[in-house]
């Protein structure tokens, strides 16, 4: 099997995420009052970015379980090296 034919969003341990629409980008920016590159940065060659086809300045969102909280949202740029 190659990557492209492995579907990483089936294993139970990813987490579920898309990417934003540049008007969610501009709603989530406005709501924490900050800029798209002062975002936690997730690296163009992971694996969840590949599968997604994101590209560098794209922004993630990435849905995780949480045992407390019962689902976290969390925000990424993409960004190359």
């Amino acid at each position: 099997m190659t990557d492209s034919e492995i579907d990483i969003f089936r294993h139970v341990l990813v987490p579920k995420a898309r990417i934003l629409k540049k008007e969610e980008v501009e709603e989530i920016l406005k709501k924490y009052q900050t800029t798209k590159f002062n975002l936690p940065k997730i690296l163009s060659k992971d694996p969840m970015c590949k599968a997604l086809e994101a590209k560098a300045g794209d922004v993630l969102e990435i849905k995780r379980k949480s045992p407390t909280a019962g689902e976290t949202i969390y925000y990424r740029v993409v960004v190359t090296e």
